[in-house]
């Protein structure tokens, strides 16, 4: 186990309106606040969202996969942390959803966001870590997997 203190700053709630891509809302409002690392939690609705999944059975299942499944007309409650990565400039988000398919009785998924846009709106609560630095690199020795990292890794 990996963990430390970390120091809290600013809370915002933010709105995503309709037609948004998620993703890309998130990002000019990281850039716009200069928010580094943090914590976001969130309710709304996607007209489509592409989550990891597959409908094939698993070659390896002790290895991550990297196969992504597209959904429509979802509710979504989703989580996740921010981490800052020095070579691209930008905050690299980690999101996790549990998404309730609204033209199948409510059938649900559970997954890794990879991409969706915003129907109707997205209610967004993040809350901003200031210290420790928080980045997310990858770890080849881990099948390439980016890995939450507190502090300095150079």
């Amino acid at each position: 186990m990996r963990a430390t203190e970390i120091t809290v700053g600013r809370k915002f709630a933010a709105v995503f309106e309709h037609g948004e891509d998620f993703f890309e809302a998130l990002d000019r409002f990281c850039r716009e606040t200069d928010v580094r690392a943090g914590h976001l939690t969130f309710i709304g609705g996607f007209s489509h969202a592409r989550l990891v999944g597959t409908c094939e059975p698993l070659e390896h299942p002790e290895r991550p996969l990297w196969d992504e499944i597209e959904v429509e007309t979802l509710e979504v409650l989703g989580s996740g942390t921010l981490a800052w990565d020095p070579d691209e400039e930008r905050v690299t988000p980690h999101i996790h959803v549990s998404a309730g398919l609204k033209a199948d009785s409510a059938d649900g998924r559970t997954s890794h966001l990879q991409g969706g846009t915003v129907q109707f709106l997205a209610e967004v609560v993040i809350e901003e870590w200031i210290t420790p630095e928080v980045t997310r690199p990858r770890d080849p020795g881990m099948h390439d997997v980016p890995l939450l990292t507190f502090g300095r890794t150079d």
